[in-house]
């Protein structure tokens, strides 16, 4: 039975049913997912019943599994490497204090961001899984960043064409008062260079290429910088580009990085577990060119 689609929007978000992920896809419906996957750039996969193995199999179709950041902290992990726990649970699975060091740093996800923008390559495609969710709040919100650039005036497109961010996950969680990091943490986050404005390969389709990590503006002062930024991150997140997904137990979501923002939404994390787990790909390795190759030097070094 071919896959059945239920757009959000035209051209953003869509579930995506008659489908279980739990089983080796067929090469015909494997094919529908990556042309609504491109269509859509979100696709909301409900009523999954996934076991790890199940999650890391339907992730490698869409390339090179990233590992789990929270290994650069030192932290004991929870789950896996190839997946990032985004649950606000300790190793032991015990929900976190309020006043953890995890914590803290996890809340940086409560920020519009693109997954692994700071990283060298950066990230492709990733797949949220919901284990359990809190009985209020707790939704993640998604802005199309295709349809924020397109309804740019073109002053602004002109701006900023061509123009370089540092991304790292350092700036970002400054943003947040979490600036103890070890000397071994600061080099596995040192910044990367990317565009503001990126083409998808498939399409031609020009996207902004914003987040929460850029911490400045090449060739710009930091206070222009950051007004820039606030400008264009306020344009993108308006409510014409945005869809907020209410979790359900089973719901696996699929996002596209090189043209999404994401935001985790508020709810009583001391008090109730939600157990969300994440596959993430890379992007090609040459996908800034040069660039790309710069950054991972640094990155390197």
């Amino acid at each position: 039975m071919p896959i059945r689609l239920y757009p959000v929007t035209p051209e953003f978000a869509s579930e995506a049913g008659e489908i279980d992920l739990s089983a080796p896809l067929p090469p015909g419906d494997l094919a529908a997912v990556r042309q609504a996957f491109l269509r859509y750039a979100v696709l909301v996969f409900p009523a999954q019943r996934l076991s790890g193995d199940d999650h890391l199999r339907f992730a490698r179709h869409f390339g090179k599994l990233e590992t789990n950041v929270l290994a650069a902290l030192g932290e004991k992990l929870r789950v896996r490497e190839e997946i990032a726990d985004v649950a606000n649970m300790d190793a032991a699975g015990r929900v976190w204090d309020k006043d953890s060091r995890l914590r803290l740093f996890q809340m940086g996800n409560r920020l519009w961001h693109t997954d692994s923008s700071f990283k060298a390559p950066t990230a492709y495609a990733s797949m949220l899984y919901a284990r359990s969710i809190p009985p209020i709040g707790g939704h993640t919100e998604f802005a199309d960043l295709r349809a924020a650039y397109a309804a740019l005036p073109v002053s602004m497109k002109h701006r900023i064409d061509g123009l370089v961010a540092h991304h790292s996950l350092m700036y970002s969680r400054a943003k947040l008062g979490f600036t103890e990091l070890s000397e071994a943490e600061r080099k596995s986050f040192a910044p990367v260079r990317r565009p503001l404005v990126r083409t998808l390969p498939e399409t031609g389709q020009k996207t902004l290429y914003i987040a929460s990590h850029i911490g400045c503006v090449e060739g710009m002062p930091d206070d222009e910088a950051a007004d820039l930024l606030r400008q264009l991150t306020a344009h993108a997140t308006q409510r014409q580009f945005v869809y907020t997904h209410r979790w359900r137990v089973g719901d696996l979501v699929m996002w596209d990085n090189r043209c999404t923002m994401h935001r985790g939404t508020e709810f009583e994390d001391t008090r109730y577990p939600r157990d969300m787990q994440r596959a993430t790909t890379c992007d090609a390795p040459d996908a800034f060119g040069v660039m790309e190759k710069e950054s991972a030097a640094a990155a390197e070094y």
